[in-house]
């Protein structure tokens, strides 16, 4: 039996090959007399002086941090990703959706150890074990996060519930995010509940 991630794999786009990957050491040491280069390369936070502090016991390169709801007209809803009780009870509380409201996800993260290409987001909708909705969504490629900058934030594309009883009721979701290298940082089950209007 296929499992809910299953059919959540990135497309190849044509044409496009991984490059070699190089520690921040090698790319500081690239131009390194280049004063243009060298600024360039600050700009995406490839100044090892400047780098956030990093646990050297967490081997993860992309951490996710927190994921927000946010729907036209509501305050935001702020998921805690840090927090492992929460990631075990996330699919148990579904967030609350009116039909037909316009609503977006906002994510925060955190790269550490090395510069980390082509992040995308996959996402599928799933209600009574059938893929309803995909999307993929690329995120782009980010150095480590600096004293400056703790961390990146990208809001998706904005979505519209759907409406009517059929619509209505609780779906499961599933959350992906995937680098160059199909290296799954995090995969995150959660759930949508469609409601009527006024019981958000």
């Amino acid at each position: 039996m296929p499992s809910n991630t299953d059919d959540l794999v990135p497309e190849d786009a044509p044409g496009y090959y991984v490059t070699e990957k190089k520690t921040l050491e090698e790319y500081n040491k690239l131009d390194a007399e280049d004063e243009s280069l060298v600024k360039w390369k600050k700009s995406l936070g490839l100044d090892t002086s400047a780098l956030l502090p990093v646990n050297p016991n967490d081997n993860r390169k992309v951490v996710i941090l927190e994921m927000a709801l946010l729907v036209d007209g509501k305050e935001p809803v702020v998921v805690d990703l840090s927090d492992e009780s929460v990631l075990k009870t996330l699919s148990k509380n579904p967030f609350k959706v009116e039909e037909k409201s316009i609503y977006r996800l906002k994510i925060k993260f955190k790269i550490q150890h090395e510069i980390v290409t082509g992040i995308k987001y996959l996402q599928g909708i799933r209600k009574a074990g059938i893929t309803l909705d995909k999307l993929e969504e690329p995120l782009g490629s980010y150095a480590p996060n600096t004293v400056n900058k703790p961390y990146y934030e990208v809001t998706l594309p904005e979505m519209e519930a759907p409406s009517g009883m059929l619509a209505r009721g609780t779906y499961g979701a599933v959350s992906k995010f995937v680098d160059d290298d199909k290296q799954v940082h995090l995969l995150l089950n959660w759930a949508v509940e469609i409601v009527k209007v006024g019981r958000a």
